[in-house]
């Protein structure tokens, strides 16, 4: 683990999803934004939150909706290594 990453590792979960999703916006890189999306369903499986997982894979408000809430709670910690790689890979996030 590099230095950016140990440093990235004492952010807030809420400010690691922020500022991930600030940099791709900023950056148009709907790859990340799409790959969050794609996460999004099994990281509320490992959550806990399976009723939810099957309602997103057909609701794409609901993804969105997710996407913009997925820095909290369970969600945001399951998806936490994806914030952590994204900002890391990048030298100005």
């Amino acid at each position: 683990m590099d230095m950016k990453e140990r440093e990235l590792e004492e952010l807030s979960t809420r400010e690691l999803h922020d500022r991930a999703v600030a940099y791709a916006v900023r950056r148009g890189d709907f790859g990340f934004l799409w790959n969050l999306l794609k996460a999004i369903p099994a990281a509320e499986a490992a959550s806990g939150h399976g009723a939810e997982t099957a309602n997103d894979l057909s609701r794409l408000s609901a993804l969105l909706s997710d996407a913009m809430s997925a820095g909290e709670g369970h969600l945001g910690e399951a998806l936490r290594p994806i914030y952590i790689n994204y900002l890391a890979a990048h030298e100005d996030a």
